[in-house]
């Protein structure tokens, strides 16, 4: 039995598909996630991250996201 990875950051195409929020909306959104959390601009937002700063449960985001 193979276990498939799963994936640690979240992209805007994922916040695009969660929100229903246009692309260039989801790269704002992640922008204002980086610069909330003091992180540069190349650092990875994960996806515990973004719930937390949502308010969404991981549990509802975890299938929305892209393989």
């Amino acid at each position: 039995m193979k276990i498939e990875p799963k994936r640690v950051c979240i992209y805007p195409k994922d916040i695009q598909r969660i929100t229903g929020k246009s692309y260039r909306q989801s790269i704002r959104i992640l922008q204002k996630i980086r610069t909330d959390l003091n992180k540069q601009e190349n650092e990875l937002v994960s996806i515990d991250e973004f719930c937390q700063f949502t308010s969404l449960k991981y549990e509802l985001v975890e299938p929305l996201i892209i393989g």
